[in-house]
């Protein structure tokens, strides 16, 4: 019987050059979302909780225009690539 992690993609960065891409560990940590195990998905990928407020904040903002939308989206992006970037600075130096 194959798991869910048997189709997973693997990393491009990875296989070619060995070190680990920005967005590695996104597709681990939305299975552990989906699984139930939201602080081992944090720990995997941290910027997977604001990612999923953007899409979900991107997606309404389809249907329900805001006041100040351009502001909250671009707030949500920033923050989104602060902690992306912070987090992968953190795992490369371990």
């Amino acid at each position: 019987m194959s798991s869910p992690e048997d189709y997973m993609l693997p990393c491009l960065n990875k296989t070619l050059f060995g070190i680990e891409c920005l967005g590695c560990g996104i597709q681990r940590a939305t299975l552990l979302i989906l699984q139930g195990e939201f602080i081992a998905a944090f720990k995997i990928y941290p910027a997977i909780y604001t990612l999923i407020v953007l899409s979900l904040f991107l997606i309404f903002n389809l249907f329900k225009k805001f006041k100040y939308d351009t502001n909250i989206r671009m707030g949500l992006i920033v923050l989104n690539v602060a902690i992306i970037i912070v987090s992968y600075i953190i795992k490369i130096t371990k």
